[in-house]
């Protein structure tokens, strides 16, 4: 592994230490299904290796029935082996989302990296590259480098020329969870070379534990993105066009002026193709607009979006430092991916045990996708060597509507 002197190159080498038996212990380390454990009031969730991913997070619901409220597998060994693989609960990196032609320029130096989206006839590996590649962030396994009671990191060093990227890149990524509350930082350094680097976390989300008795989907969900009035233009294979569209009141894309159920974008103007050819849904980049804020803490001056259930009562509101978020409505999902054992209705013959199409949420903390080829946005999406390292902040913070925690 190549390092610099650096404070933040030293600092990048701790993070990516094998873990040691004092930190293993500390959080009791993998149980039988590989999870790692972090627990404080009002919430648990479970992480494993493989793409630093969130496999369970349980929340108490208005009834005080708990609920596991994100997508995933029982066992940490099948991420590994699932054929659909989508992208449950990991950090895509080292560049989030689609890159254009699976190419970038840096210094007049243009780049290929490995595409894995989008094949045609002439380019049968794909177009673009979505996630960093075929063999991006979250289809490799990370090291646990600390676990405590109520934190968990996990660090990774991306080669020179993985996926086609320049440049060394050293990444930890730190889990945390409090009262009704999980935080998360990311922290990645090039050490080497130029190179792009955007992550994000790539959680699916069901406030209902796929539990819900009149509806399988989550159409039901509330969701308010009050900062996010306009998006990032994109074409038909969702590549951004340079673009940026205001959101219009009263149509498909309006989560700003007011929160909406996402079963109520599916009956306004703009819906059909709004999430790809011949797709109707959501797979959007809405733009977190707070320049006129500033200076503010991100932490305090309110939630970049805002998702709730009528039905369990939870409510979930996301503070992030970044100035996109994407949501997607997983219109790709056709009902052969089965619930875990604590998700869903057992033995109810209405519904399959599966997660079907609008069955979840994906929502994105991220900066705006593939800035890398739209220079004329501004966005810092490149790092070297002699850079600060990048980093993405975000809280999740969780209540029951009409009732306050404890």
């Amino acid at each position: 592994m190549k390092l610099t002197g650096s404070p933040l190159a030293v600092f990048a080498l701790a993070a990516s230490l094998p873990l040691t038996a004092a930190a293993a212990k500390s959080g009791g380390g993998p149980d039988k299904d590989g999870k790692y454990w972090i627990r404080a009031k009002g919430i648990e969730a479970s992480f494993i290796p493989y793409g630093a991913s969130i496999s369970n997070l349980f929340i108490d619901d208005r009834y005080g029935i708990r609920r596991d409220l994100v997508g995933g597998f029982d066992n940490a060994s099948y991420y590994g082996i699932d054929a659909q693989h989508p992208h449950f609960g990991g950090v895509p990196g080292r560049y989030a989302n689609r890159i254009k032609n699976s190419t970038f320029s840096i210094d007049g130096t243009t780049y290929r990296v490995l595409p894995n989206e989008n094949p045609t006839k002439a380019e049968p590996n794909g177009t673009d590259t979505l996630h960093g590649g075929p063999d991006g962030w979250d289809w490799r396994n990370f090291t646990v480098t600390a676990h405590t009671p109520t934190s968990i990191t996990f660090s990774i060093v991306d080669p020179d020329g993985k996926e086609g990227f320049p440049g060394e890149v050293v990444s930890h990524i730190t889990y945390t969870v409090k009262e009704h509350q999980w935080d998360l930082k990311m922290v990645a350094l090039a050490t080497t070379k130029k190179t792009p680097i955007m992550l994000s976390s790539h959680t699916y989300w069901n406030l209902d534990g796929f539990a819900n008795n009149e509806t399988q989907t989550a159409l039901n969900h509330t969701l308010h993105l009050p900062y996010s009035g306009q998006r990032v233009d994109v074409d038909g294979y969702l590549i951004p066009t340079g673009d940026i569209l205001a959101n219009k009141k009263g149509t498909a894309n309006d989560f700003w002026s007011r929160p909406k159920q996402l079963g109520k974008g599916f009956e306004q103007s703009g819906i059909k193709n709004n999430c790809g050819n011949n797709c109707t849904g959501f797979d959007t980049c809405y733009i977190v607009n707070r320049d006129a804020l500033q200076p503010f803490d991100w932490r305090t001056e309110g939630p970049v979006a805002s998702l709730s259930s009528a039905w369990s009562g939870i409510h979930l509101d996301v503070y992030s430092d970044q100035t996109a978020f994407q949501v997607y409505s997983c219109n790709g999902q056709n009902g052969t991916l089965a619930l875990k054992k604590t998700q869903g209705l057992h033995g109810n013959k209405r519904f399959p045990r599966t997660i079907p199409q609008y069955g979840c949420l994906v929502m994105e903390v991220e900066d705006w996708i593939d800035g890398i080829n739209n220079p004329e946005w501004g966005r810092k999406q490149v790092y070297g060597p002699g850079d600060e390292p990048y980093v993405l902040q975000a809280s999740y913070r969780f209540s029951i509507d009409g009732k306050k925690s404890a």
